[in-house]
């Protein structure tokens, strides 16, 4: 097939995935996977499709997750590159792909990291990406109790990999989901008023 486009991945997400945590999920990789490409000069368009299918088999095949992704995308005639990524992202959890392309250790550093934002936004008052601070995050972050589905060894051992501060990651993180805020939900538009929603920036 030709290069796959955004709309391609996007219609594949959708017709393997009617969740839409999952789909906001894929959402929120996909606009921090494009915010990396540009910041090291790679193709977001590229970037992006890859964070749009990353995890395109965990609602209907949890337990084959990723390997079910790989079969999907090969049967369509995505290119190989495409499909290692996706395969590395879940290195050491439950592939044994490694990554090893700047893209594909990107997808693994941010992944989870993303996840652990949404949740942090989705117990502020504001329910907006627009004022959480890295230092709240970080809060979060020693909170092993918080989100805990957040793999944070994970997270660490991917800004490792990059060669950044996780202080830095996070900012990037952050940046990146802030540019789908409102397509995330993350734009304070959902927000409770009157003081009904507990939470606080912690």
């Amino acid at each position: 097939m030709p290069i796959p486009t955004r709309e391609d991945a996007l219609a594949l997400l959708c017709e393997w995935n009617a969740n839409e945590s999952l789909i906001k999920h894929a959402l929120a990789v996909e606009a921090t996977m494009r915010f990396f490409a540009r910041k090291r000069g790679e193709d977001p368009d590229k970037w992006g499709a890859i964070g749009l299918v990353h995890d395109l088999d965990y609602e209907r095949f949890p337990e084959q997750h990723p390997h079910e992704s790989a079969r999907i995308l090969r049967e369509l005639g995505w290119p190989e590159e495409y499909v290692h990524a996706v395969l590395s992202h879940a290195w050491g959890i439950v592939s044994d792909v490694e990554p090893t392309h700047p893209m594909e250790k990107v997808l693994y550093a941010i992944d989870e990291l993303c996840g652990l934002v949404t949740a942090a936004v989705l117990v502020r008052p504001s329910r907006s990406l627009a004022d959480l601070s890295v230092s709240s995050l970080r809060k979060k972050w020693k909170d092993k109790g918080f989100a805990a589905g957040a793999n944070r060894v994970v997270i660490a051992r991917g800004a490792e990999m990059l060669g950044v501060s996780l202080d830095d990651l996070m900012a990037d993180v952050i940046a990146g989901m802030s540019e789908a805020a409102s397509a995330l939900g993350l734009d304070g538009a959902g927000r409770v008023q009157g003081g009904e929603r507990g939470g606080s920036d912690g």
